[in-house]
């Protein structure tokens, strides 16, 4: 999921509207029902490997940069770790049949590439793969139809000890990874996001230092986030050969972007900011290599282009994966950072207890934008969910009425934009259960389903409840 926004430069996108796609603000419309969605439209909800699966250390599983990095004091709230998490390790039944009885048709899950392999060259480790072997046959027996994320920000930590996405050797690694498990599940699994979220992989941990591995080189950061789109060019057509009829794409986080002010000044940041988090990803995916302007103002931050990786990174791919939480607001500013540019916090907006607006209209906007500007194919939500300090009444019920508005909200507004003509096939929430939240350790909650990590024990939230009546049409 996304990171959180506390530091100089953070997310954004361009939002310069179109005059062939408008959106409506669906702040204070009527819930939808599922049936304003096409038949086929997909209904999931998204997990990740290291936020819920624990068993840190079975079944020759290795360390991860995570686990390095929960270690470190002052890292992670409370000094949690991913270690038990969620136990879905243990419990995915359990989990898996609380999606099938919310009424899901589609699950999104993430594979933890240190339950795979444990040295450089090494042969895939058996029991990870017959792990993700049994998921994958719980989900199909239930009616979920698997969505599989190779890379959610969990490298193994002898990777990183390497040079990690800095080093070109990575890419090498990430495509024997991918070929294990394609190999191993593609009989099954049809749909594979390569990455989830470059931009949290190179800049959030590479430059900001709040994520694995911690660091804050601005140009190591734009050195890893080359390698990653690579190794994501590179996997397309590998993923391809293994699997019959595979549909491929990854997932990037991205936001509406306003300027501060009509300033001229703040105008002119919020492009350089668009420039490095728009279109730094979305041009090169899409043939027109890194943009020119952003190079400039990066100058010798810029990352080692090989011949040929502009070409890879530009593979066609089958759909578009959108994560999105928040819109940002981008306020000129002299000498901060490379771009000279400050995301500034909400004022006088409705927001979540992380801080992050609430915008609806901010989906639609975003969507239809991606559509104007690049005409990716089909683009799915990978992501879309809400904190709030849920709390357990005495009658044992989480009544998270913020979260279930929220919910209702951006479905309205994601049926206006695709009754715009924009090209959504599917809906991912994040997610369903609660878990481990990165740096924030698990003190928020995003789930649709509440977990007492001391029983693990498991309860449907109003939102969740909501979310099985619409996706049931009850």
């Amino acid at each position: 999921m996304e990171s959180f926004p506390n530091n100089p430069i953070t997310h954004s996108n361009n939002v310069h509207r179109t005059e062939t796609m408008t959106t409506t603000n669906s702040t204070d419309q009527q819930p939808p029902a599922r049936s304003e969605f096409a038949s086929d439209f997909l209904w999931g909800c998204a997990t990740s490997s290291y936020q819920i699966e624990g068993a840190g250390f079975e079944d020759g599983r290795v360390e991860s940069i995570w686990d390095r990095f929960a270690a470190t004091p002052g890292k992670v709230k409370g000094g949690a770790s991913g270690a038990v998490a969620c136990d879905h390790y243990h419990r995915w039944p359990e989990d898996f049949d609380i999606g099938r009885d919310l009424g899901l048709n589609a699950y999104r899950f993430s594979i933890a590439w240190p339950r795979i392999f444990s040295e450089v060259g090494g042969k895939p480790n058996q029991k990870g793969l017959d792990f993700y072997s049994r998921l994958v046959d719980g989900m199909l027996e239930r009616g979920l139809q698997p969505w599989a994320t190779l890379y959610h920000w969990d490298l193994p930590q002898f990777l990183q000890d390497r040079g990690g996405w800095a080093e070109r050797g990575t890419v090498d690694a990430f495509l024997e990874f991918t070929d294990a498990m394609t190999r191993r599940l593609g009989d099954r699994v049809q749909h594979w996001i390569t990455h989830n979220e470059p931009w949290c992989t190179s800049m959030i941990g590479n430059w900001e230092g709040l994520h694995a591995p911690g660091f804050t080189d601005f140009a190591t950061a734009l050195q890893v986030c080359h390698h990653v789109l690579l190794s994501h060019g590179k996997a397309v057509p590998l993923i391809r050969a293994n699997v019959p009829d595979a549909k491929v794409g990854l997932s990037l986080s991205l936001h509406p972007l306003r300027a501060a002010s009509s300033s001229p000044e703040d105008e002119a940041a919020r492009l350089r900011h668009d420039g490095l988090r728009y279109r730094w990803f979305l041009d090169p995916l899409y043939g027109r290599g890194y943009p020119q302007a952003t190079l400039d103002l990066v100058k010798d931050a810029a990352p080692a282009i090989h011949p040929g990786d502009l070409e890879a990174i530009a593979v066609k791919t089958d759909f578009l994966g959108v994560n999105y939480y928040f819109p940002e607001t981008i306020q000129d500013a002299p000498g901060e950072g490379p771009l000279s540019v400050r995301v500034l916090p909400p004022q006088d907006v409705e927001t979540t207890a992380l801080g992050w607006e609430v915008a609806p209209e901010g989906l639609a906007e975003l969507l239809a934008c991606i559509e104007n500007d690049y005409h990716p194919g089909p683009m799915y939500i990978t992501e879309n969910g809400s904190c709030y300090d849920d709390v357990v009444n005495a009658d044992g019920e989480v009544c998270d009425v913020e979260r279930r508005r929220y919910l209702q909200r951006h479905l309205a507004a994601l049926r206006d934009v695709i009754d715009g003509g924009v090209p959504v096939k599917g809906y991912f929430a994040w997610s369903l259960v609660d878990n481990f939240e990165w740096a924030e350790g698990y003190g928020r909650r995003f789930g649709l389903v509440h977990i007492d990590y001391d029983t693990q024990q498991r309860t449907l939230k109003e939102s969740g409840k909501w979310y099985r009546g619409f996706l049931r049409q009850e």
